[in-house]
């Protein structure tokens, strides 16, 4: 599935931009480096806030959460905030598994966390 990704740019003064991208579809191995060149392209020294509206946002794996976390430390040695909104239950899933787990290396490799992350996701869309 591809990834929808719109980026919204508002100025709130010279020196204070807010950028909001709004993802749509799937954040994977295969669409996280476009995300990651598009975010690239746009975080200059006005942006100071950084919102990631993620209400159509279906899936993600771990090359999505490495885009998430990669940018959210770029943006925090600058002082600045990175937010997320409209998490749908089974990104929150993935959200609240990883704060679950920060440091702990309890999957063998990249694939192997992707897969449960893929089936704990499913499972939590199964229950709606």
């Amino acid at each position: 599935m591809p990834l929808d990704i719109n980026i919204k740019r508002q100025t709130d003064s010279p020196r204070h931009t807010t950028l909001t991208v709004e993802l749509g579809g799937s954040l994977d191995t295969a669409t996280a480096p476009e995300l990651e060149k598009q975010l690239n392209a746009e975080l200059d020294d006005q942006v100071k806030d950084l919102i990631f509206d993620l209400a159509k946002l279906t899936f993600i794996s771990s090359a999505g959460l490495r885009v998430f976390a990669a940018t959210r430390k770029f943006l925090q040695q600058r002082g600045e905030q990175v937010s997320f909104v409209n998490l749908q239950p089974q990104i929150k899933e993935v959200f609240e598994i990883v704060k679950a787990l920060p440091g702990v290396s309890v999957f063998k490799s990249t694939a192997e966390f992707d897969t449960y992350l893929a089936a704990r996701q499913q499972k939590v869309l199964e229950r709606e």
